[in-house]
């Protein structure tokens, strides 16, 4: 896997992961820039810069056998778009110059979505199947952010057409386009075969990441039918979990089994990232809860992260450790504890405070100091994956090998 572009990945994470420190000082000692901007810049740069580019890399190098030069110049006309990005929306916002660079990553995204689906190659059908499914989802979620500025000249940015067509774009990169593009890549690692058992999970898989966007939907047009349909989703989402874990039961434990220590924890760390992401969906169920969560920012950003971080980035973290790009050295072990301890630590003070707020029992003594300091180990621990990138000569022995 080439050595510049998973370098890039990782510096437009740590670069992402710096700017959510500086949204958590703001807190602390108030600087003159908007937070709104910033949060643009951030949110951007995770989703685009990271998960979307590491995602990128891993399907041409595992599904793309001829990779000609067209794959390495799209990946870096991406990449001026997301340094565009950046520095742009911390100043503007949303305007001239963000949208312009926000527009050439989606076109980018639809060029490399006609050049993945006609040549990629793979003999695993479900893989195949995975691959393609959060191709379109990626695509299907793009139309969220053509529907903003219609919404905008139509209703206005507090309407719930606008509101929507936000909720629409991030559900289905979350839980379509980056989620199902991981289990894909993880399908293809396990080299499962195609069964009546992944059949049925592949369409409750589908039909489950349709029908919860209905929850979303509920937040700004309530209606007792989204409650249902998302309660309908939800189901088939816990059954689509229990199939998945009968499916990868045995062929995950030999992989495991024959990986390094710090692999086999964050593939760990991954899973259960994933399971508790699916228990915590199930919670929608109870109507005061659906209705209520939305309303506390704590609550929604602790989800969010529990998704881009513990899962997203757990699996992409677990995918790069894998390659002969690192050194599997106590150092690294000691970095991505790091990282991991910073995820926990921040999770359990915003929910934590979440749920005091949704009972209204106040703010947890020096939150926004101990949120700052439990994120300061968030990029420590991507930096130590970086640096032992950087050091010539890696050689991973004790990994499972690639496939």
């Amino acid at each position: 896997m080439p050595k510049k572009l998973v370098f890039t990945c990782l510096i437009n994470f740590f670069i992402a992961a710096i700017l959510g420190l500086a949204l958590r000082y703001t807190y602390l000692f108030p600087i003159s820039i908007n937070y709104r901007f910033l949060t643009h810049a951030h949110s951007h740069v995770a989703m685009l810069g990271w998960v979307y580019l590491m995602i990128y890399t891993l399907f041409v190098r595992y599904f793309i056998p001829n990779k000609k030069p067209v794959y390495n110049t799209l990946f870096w006309v991406t990449q001026i778009a997301v340094v565009g990005m950046l520095l742009s929306f911390p100043f503007q916002g949303y305007a001239a110059i963000s949208i312009t660079f926000s527009t050439l990553h989606i076109f980018c995204s639809y060029y490399f979505v006609r050049l993945i689906w006609k040549n990629h190659k793979t003999q695993s059908t479900t893989s195949k199947l995975l691959l393609k499914a959060s191709l379109l989802f990626m695509r299907f979620s793009t139309i969220g952010v053509w529907c903003l500025g219609p919404a905008v000249g139509l209703l206005g940015q507090a309407s719930a057409f606008y509101q929507i067509a936000i909720q629409f774009f991030l559900h289905f990169q979350f839980n379509g386009w980056f989620l199902i593009a991981v289990l894909a890549i993880f399908f293809h690692k396990l080299q499962l075969t195609d069964s009546k058992q992944f059949q049925r999970f592949f369409k409750l898989l589908i039909a489950s990441t349709i029908l919860t966007f209905a929850l979303p939907v509920n937040w700004f047009v309530p209606h007792a039918v989204f409650l249902w349909l998302n309660g309908l989703g939800v189901v088939l989402q816990i059954a689509a979990l229990l199939i998945f874990i009968k499916l990868i039961k045995a062929p995950f434990k030999i992989v495991l089994k024959q990986s390094h220590k710090l692999i086999r924890f964050m593939f760990q760390f991954a899973m259960f990232c994933f399971i508790l992401k699916i228990g915590l969906q199930a919670l929608s169920l109870i109507p005061d809860i659906s209705n209520t969560a939305f309303q506390h920012r704590n609550l929604v950003i602790g989800f969010i992260h529990l998704t881009m971080l513990g899962v997203i980035s757990g699996f992409l973290f677990a995918y790069i450790l894998q390659t002969k790009l690192v050194k599997l050295n106590k150092t690294l072990t000691i970095g991505m504890y790091v990282f991991v301890l910073g995820f926990v630590l921040t999770e359990l003070i915003l929910i934590v405070q979440g749920g005091l707020f949704y009972f209204g029992a106040g703010l947890i003594p020096k939150y926004y100091l101990l949120l700052f300091i439990s994120s300061l180990l968030l990029p420590l621990g991507i930096l130590s994956l970086i640096l032992n990138i950087l050091k010539p000569n890696n050689y991973d022995t004790k990994t499972l090998k690639e496939t």
